[in-house]
């Protein structure tokens, strides 16, 4: 298990509102556009990353982490499990709070680096089912 109970809850309840959802697109058949609009009613900001940069959920799409202009506090990973590792890293280069990879994204490396970096880090599971499964309250 990456992440007990007690961290997935700090990522989502202490830790800031606006979340970086990296692999988020217009695709409503995706994942991660599903999950984006369960967070956004959970009162986060959601900022789309995807290569399209395109507005997602009246949000403004930025082709990388890098491009965003402004501080993120949590960035939610939606790419396949190579890919993750980078992406984790460009998180605390960006200066990010947390990283959320989603379920079936696994990098232990990338686990190992990004708390040794001093980041809080969930991997493999989903705040669109721990959100409900903690019984925190919906905001929005």
């Amino acid at each position: 298990m990456y992440g007990d109970d007690a961290t997935v809850r700090k990522i989502l309840s202490e830790l800031g509102d606006t979340w970086a959802v990296v692999g988020l697109s217009t695709n409503r058949r995706r994942a991660a556009y599903g999950v984006a609009q369960v967070l956004q009613r959970f009162g986060k900001r959601v900022v789309p990353v995807h290569p399209k940069a395109e507005t997602v959920h009246g949000e403004q799409g930025y082709p990388s982490l890098a491009d965003i202009p402004f501080d993120v506090d949590v960035v939610d990973v939606f790419v396949n499990s190579d890919l993750a590792g980078a992406v984790a890293d460009e998180a605390a280069a960006k200066g990010a709070k947390a990283v959320w990879f989603q379920l079936g994204v696994i990098d232990e490396a990338a686990y190992e680096r990004t708390r040794a970096a001093g980041l809080e880090m969930v991997m493999d599971r989903c705040p669109a089912i721990e959100i409900p499964r903690l019984g925190l309250p919906q905001r929005g």
